[in-house]
């Protein structure tokens, strides 16, 4: 009897043992219901519908800037429009087109969650495919939505990728404020080589908490602003922010090399869009 119970408190315990590493070895399964353990999923799209883009979860900043957006982008943001942002096939499509268009030679979409979703804090993940040719300059981005600090760029963005066409495969994210920004030349950003970026999707996310927000792609972290505890002016980022997913055309930057005109149509392709915060 006494073997006995030695015996099942022995196979007991490598059976616990096994299963504890089993399941170590297995990524775990993220739902909206189970999360991560620390953070659920609070917003999704992930593209499984046909048509244009869920106008539940999607609006559109669409042009009528005469200052390119403050950039001298070059295309004409539609709205509704399927050229230029269908799902299909399990993807969104953001399509940058040869045409001419409300007086401009070139159109695009840029879509953005303001008010269907606007979030502070939390990981925020999208899997895309970008566009490749000179004069592209697709953008996975944050902006307040309420600018409490005022203007930008006081009230802080959040580029967590970003890609200019004449530069290939270098992956950027930056962020701006008061004190940090490009029009000043103190801009805090970082760079990363990707390859396969424009053949291949990669997960490009943001970890966004009071002390710091870090950026990663394919949970390879390669940028991290901090939280200097000064003031909005270095640190905006204490408000709620909504996501942008857009493709430009030319512009300050994605233009400085001009733009190559036989590569349209362009797009930037969409597998997912998640959000988790914290329970």
């Amino acid at each position: 009897m006494k073997m006995t119970l030695i015996l099942n408190l022995i196979l007991s315990s490598f059976l616990l043992f096994s299963c504890a590493k089993d399941n170590k070895s297995q990524p775990p399964v993220i739902t909206p219901e189970t999360g991560t353990g620390t953070e659920t999923m609070v917003w999704s799209d992930e593209f499984d519908y046909s048509g244009l883009p869920d106008a539940s979860k999607w609006s559109y900043d669409t042009d009528g800037n005469a200052s390119g957006w403050g950039n001298n982008e070059l295309q004409y943001y539609t709205s509704a429009r399927l050229k230029n942002s269908e799902v299909k096939n399990g993807f969104l499509y953001i399509n940058a087109i040869k045409e001419d268009f409300e007086g401009k030679k070139y159109t695009s979409a840029r879509l953005v969650t303001r008010t269907k979703g606007d979030w502070l804090y939390g990981r925020m993940e999208i899997k895309a495919k970008l566009p490749d040719g000179r004069g592209m300059w697709p953008a996975i981005w944050m902006l307040p939505t309420d600018w409490a600090y005022g203007n930008w760029p006081a009230s802080g963005e959040i580029d967590i990728m970003e890609n200019v066409g004449y530069d290939p495969y270098v992956i950027v994210a930056s962020a701006h404020t008061q004190s940090y920004n490009h029009v000043i030349g103190t801009q805090k950003n970082a760079t990363l080589n990707i390859p396969d970026c424009y053949t291949n999707f990669h997960v490009y996310a943001l970890e966004w908490e009071a002390s710091e927000y870090r950026v990663y792609v394919d949970d390879k972290l390669y940028f991290t602003f901090k939280n200097e505890g000064k003031g909005f002016k270095e640190w905006p980022f204490d408000k709620r922010f909504h996501l942008l997913l857009n493709v430009a055309v030319g512009g300050n930057w994605g233009g400085a090399q001009g733009i190559d005109d036989t590569i349209f149509p362009c797009s930037m392709v969409v597998d997912y869009v998640r959000v988790y915060q914290k329970k």
